[in-house]
């Protein structure tokens, strides 16, 4: 008899782990990696903080060229990863291709829509958050001139710019924002070198504060602006701590809420497809403020910035949308 309890326990056990492990969520990152301290690593935070929170194990991928987004996708499919989630706009095209060949999968993506049943496609409306840090960058500027660092020059990443001149021009109608690009490839997420080139550049035209919107490039902007005594703003993660008494703040894309949410909801039952916005409503966007930042930020930058807040929330204050229109009136 006890051996027989004994054999029940054991094959509970292993049945209760085969369950556990039956449950294999994924995570692909896009160029630069999960520790570029940015948006990557946004999306690394949020599946560490899932399986800190539930005890379940994920499975994740840094690819180091395009050619791997799909092999990646597939491969994580085919070995019951469920949900599997994409990390950046460049995976569209080889999760649409892999999604159809899985439809018993859940896929997510962030930055892009993939309209297929079994894909859940996550925005963000980072003009809000821009607009933001773009008041702030014009209420703490002392030239009247601040700047703008994108990585890869696409419609998504002007649209951090547009949302932050807004933000400049609206606070200070006499103020002169400096914009560069990186690059049209996707080494553009990953060259601090030319990030801190861009940076130099526009502080040698007066810029003292620099926003930037570019991965692991943007790395060497914060570098160049902390070694000028200047200020910069991050971007994505929270990036005041990288320079503390440099870093304005930071404009936070919830990415890591995105990834934790849909772990989540697959592992929970509460899947659903089709594409979702997140901005200042609904807390996909926002501003960091901190230890390492606290001594920057005056009562009236704070008063301020509540304002702007609740007017964009409440539809007082429009920030124009650049993907809407393929252009910045600002």
């Amino acid at each position: 008899m006890k051996r027989f309890i004994l054999g029940v326990a054991a094959a509970a056990l292993l049945s209760g782990t085969a369950m556990a492990q039956e449950f294999q969520p994924a995570v692909v990152y896009d160029l630069g990696g999960k520790f570029d301290k940015s948006f990557n690593e946004a999306a690394y935070t949020g599946a560490e903080r899932f399986k800190e929170e539930t005890g379940v194990e994920y499975r994740d991928f840094e690819i180091q060229n395009d050619s791997q987004r799909e092999q990646a996708l597939r491969n994580f499919a085919r070995r019951g990863a469920n949900p599997v989630v994409a990390i950046g706009f460049s995976h569209a095209n080889a999760l649409e291709k892999v999604a159809r060949e899985f439809p018993d999968t859940k896929f997510a993506i962030v930055d892009m829509v993939v309209e297929l049943p079994n894909v859940r496609s996550i925005l963000f409306k980072e003009q809000e958050g821009s607009y933001i840090v773009g008041k702030l960058a014009a209420m703490a500027s002392e030239t009247g001139k601040v700047g703008f660092v994108g990585g890869m020059d696409i419609p998504l990443i002007r649209k951090f710019a547009c949302g932050y001149k807004q933000g400049v021009i609206e606070t200070n109608a006499d103020a002169e924002v400096f914009q560069n690009m990186t690059g049209t490839t996707g080494a553009a997420w990953n060259d601090p070198v030319k990030g801190s080139e861009l940076a130099q550049s526009q502080m040698d035209r007066g810029a003292d504060v620099i926003y930037h919107a570019a991965g692991g490039t943007g790395l060497g902007v914060l570098q160049a602006v902390a070694d000028a005594d200047k200020l910069g703003i991050g971007v994505d993660s929270n990036q005041n701590a990288l320079h503390p008494g440099n870093v304005l703040t930071s404009m936070l894309k919830r990415v890591d809420v995105a990834v934790e949410t849909a772990f989540k909801d697959a592992r929970d039952g509460n899947w659903t497809s089709g594409f979702y916005t997140l901005g200042l409503e609904e807390g996909g966007v926002d501003w960091a403020l901190d230890e390492h930042n606290e001594a920057l930020i005056t009562d009236e930058m704070k008063e301020a910035v509540a304002q702007a807040r609740a007017d964009i929330i409440s539809g007082k204050i429009e920030v124009h949308d650049y993907m809407a229109t393929q252009d910045c009136p600002f």
